[in-house]
């Protein structure tokens, strides 16, 4: 079996835009979505800004019935649920109401938790012997397949509908993992994707380990700096990004509009040894993850003009930088171009990988490089490394033809996926 696969549809769901026409906008001028957060300042949490995209009622009732809206605290399942249908009806696909499911199309949409708040709102009805009054919907919302489960029923998915969870790896894996299933023939489609519940009960573990930035609690749009000599942790974001794979027969057959072509990659782990630890990458198991991911993909390394890095705004930064540049063997101003999503929308954790990927494959569509900002002081383990101008800081208009993306979670996993234009 040797079936190529391409992408066929995208939804977005993110602290910048929620769709794809507002989300391209903000990319573009490097616009931030990262805001002062009410609840965080209320509960004294050290970063008191966050990444969240802005969801109205009226547009919740495009995607969920009234009923469904009952009683429902799931943002993770909210931004997954709308990011899926509209990566579905961009690829052209129909929602039908069918006796019969479509066995040809399946989904494996990660995530890291599912509706925590609705689960903390559960524990205390049976702390205060209310069982009775949790609802219907309490165990579709916080089940981690909740998400798969609710796509799955929505577009009468028959094939593969389940849900992975690789921490910060989980939306780059998820879109390997459909990739791998297409390939093989065991369905012509899938939606892939990830997403992460938004709110203090997600973020408070970080702010607690003081991984996040405190220092820009008064300046919002500044606090996200990957790359920056005064970067001081992550900005907590969330979000959700999905992607409908297809076998390329099926898409040319029914006419469908290509925006990448997926070549392959490479999941592995460090094993939390050499270095790795619960919270730290091994370095020799990144650079292995990117070296497979382009033998993989049969692609060259010389070959690679744009990179879409994990870079979190935090110390790790400049070994992330080194991973890259030792696995690639290029630097200076022969290293591609890199850039980092985490400055305009924050760390969305478990829906970074899929956020960001949709992010790298309209950089392939439309021929642009989107500029990292507050960058300006760059860090100097960086420079020392790269040539400054291959962290743009601009928009940069220019045909690319092979992207690489990489994610690596907490636990020592990574995931590095090859996206090429179509021709």
């Amino acid at each position: 079996m040797n079936r190529r696969v391409v992408i066929t549809g995208l939804g977005i769901v993110a602290p910048n835009g929620v769709g794809l026409e507002a989300f391209t906008h903000a990319i573009r001028n490097g616009i931030s979505g990262i805001k002062h957060d009410a609840e965080l300042e209320r509960l004294q949490f050290s970063c008191q800004i966050s990444g969240t995209p802005e969801i109205s009622e009226e547009l919740k009732r495009h995607y969920f019935t009234e009923l469904e809206l009952r009683n429902f605290d799931a943002t993770g399942i909210l931004y997954g649920v709308i990011a899926g249908l509209d990566a579905w009806k961009d690829a052209g696909l129909p929602i039908e109401n069918n006796e019969n499911p479509d066995w040809d199309s399946g989904t494996i949409f990660g995530t890291g938790t599912s509706g925590i708040a609705k689960f903390r709102d559960s524990i205390y009805k049976i702390d205060n012997l209310e069982t009775r009054k949790l609802g219907s919907t309490a165990v579709a919302q916080t089940m981690n397949s909740g998400v798969s489960a609710y796509l799955g029923g929505k577009l009468g998915l028959g094939n593969q509908v389940t849900t992975n969870s690789s921490a910060c790896t989980t939306g780059t894996e998820s879109i390997l993992m459909a990739y791998e299933r297409i390939k093989a023939g065991q369905a012509k489609r899938m939606l892939a994707g990830s997403t992460s519940d938004s709110g203090p009960y997600i973020w408070g573990g970080f702010d607690a380990m003081k991984v996040c930035t405190f220092k820009h609690n008064e300046t919002p749009e500044q606090g996200s700096r990957p790359m920056s000599a005064s970067a001081s942790g992550f900005v907590p974001g969330s979000g959700a990004g999905a992607f409908v794979l297809e076998e390329l027969e099926s898409a040319v057959a029914r006419g469908a509009r290509i925006y990448a072509e997926v070549l392959g990659g490479n999941v592995n782990s460090g094993g939390q040894r050499g270095g790795g630890t619960m919270t730290a990458p091994n370095a020799v198991a990144v650079q292995k993850c990117i070296t497979e991911a382009l033998k993989n993909a049969k692609v060259s390394p010389n070959e690679i003009d744009v990179i879409n890095g994990h870079l979190t705004a935090t110390s790790k930064d400049g070994l992330e930088i080194q991973n890259w540049s030792e696995a690639l063997n290029r630097k200076g101003m022969d290293f591609p171009y890199i850039n980092s999503l985490k400055s305009m929308v924050g760390h969305c954790l478990s829906a970074s990988g899929s956020v960001e990927s949709v992010a790298s494959v309209l950089q392939l569509y439309e021929g642009f490089v989107f500029p990292n900002i507050n960058c300006i002081d760059l860090n100097p383990d960086i420079t020392n490394i790269i040539d400054a101008s291959r962290i743009p800081q601009q928009l940069i208009q220019k045909e690319i033809t092979l992207l690489a993306k990489a994610s690596f979670g907490f636990g020592d996993v990574n995931g590095c996926v090859i996206f090429k234009k179509y021709h």
